[in-house]
């Protein structure tokens, strides 16, 4: 039964991987596939490492995978967020179908102001 629920672990988190890896191939600019990056692969590799804890039942093999997962969760949006300003100050051309900019407004209301920090 444990071989079962292992191989599903196993197979779900590959599936989300493939999921994040066509999204980067196919997505139309970088903002979209920072998007897939980041949910489809933390999601795959935590379902991976949960099939490692299942099939190794062990303190330390279950303390590493944790510790790997929070990593996971707390540098994948950081470094997305990280990513998607710098591609946005370096002028990163956006795909059509954007409606709002947050970011933008913000520049162009603390320029306004005479700040130059955001």
């Amino acid at each position: 039964m444990m071989e079962w629920i292992v191989s599903l672990l196993l197979i779900a988190g590959s599936l989300f991987m493939l999921i994040a890896a066509i999204g980067v191939v196919k997505l139309q600019d970088v903002y979209m596939r920072m998007h897939a990056i980041t949910k489809a692969a933390s999601l795959g590799a935590i379902l991976m490492l949960l099939a490692v804890v299942l099939w190794h039942p062990q303190w330390i093999v279950a303390i590493e995978s944790l510790m790997v997962v929070i990593f996971v969760i707390f540098t994948a949006p950081i470094g997305t967020h990280m990513i998607g300003r710098v591609a946005h100050r370096m002028g990163v051309p956006k795909a059509e179908g954007y409606v709002m900019d947050e970011l933008q407004d913000e520049l162009d209301k603390q320029e306004k102001e005479g700040k130059t920090e955001l």
